[in-house]
């Protein structure tokens, strides 16, 4: 039941993670740069994106890309993880489990590059942060014990 619990929460997860992207990249595309990106930018550049935009639209331009860019790599990771969550995970594979982790190292990055700049970022980027480990610890006792099982048939 845990495992069940575990991986259709992961599976919510992913689609949160694909959501995030669809509404980046529109909002890329609409405005330039999404709106829950705006304080993180002027925490770091010192004035708005608007701002920018007008003063230097070369550089708005460049920053646009780099987002597009971004949520690529972002829609990279989703699929990914919802792959190894939808198959191997699902079918208490250890090893989905463990490459299960490796999309921590982006949402954490998220948090530690963007997400401390904004608090409005800081609070999304933390519903993945703490919801993908305790849905992998959820489905741990399944994946362990199905592999203990068959060390020792």
């Amino acid at each position: 039941m845990l495992h069940r619990v575990g991986w259709i929460g992961l599976t919510v997860v992913g689609g949160f993670l694909l959501f995030a992207v669809a509404a980046d990249l529109a909002a890329d595309a609409r405005d330039g740069l999404p709106a829950d990106h705006a304080g993180a930018f002027a925490a770091l550049a010192g004035r708005s994106f608007a701002t920018v935009r007008q003063a230097d639209p070369g550089t708005a331009r460049y920053v646009t890309t780099l987002e597009v860019g971004y949520a690529l790599h972002e829609l990279t990771f989703a699929l990914l993880f919802l792959a190894l969550v939808l198959k191997p995970l699902r079918l208490e594979r250890s090893w989905g489990w463990f490459a299960c982790w490796v999309v921590m190292v982006a949402n954490v990055g998220y948090t530690f590059t963007i997400g401390r700049h904004d608090p409005t970022i800081l609070a999304r980027s933390l519903v993945a942060d703490i919801a993908t480990p305790l849905f992998l610890l959820a489905c741990a006792p399944a994946v362990f014990a199905r592999r203990a099982t068959d060390l020792n048939p």
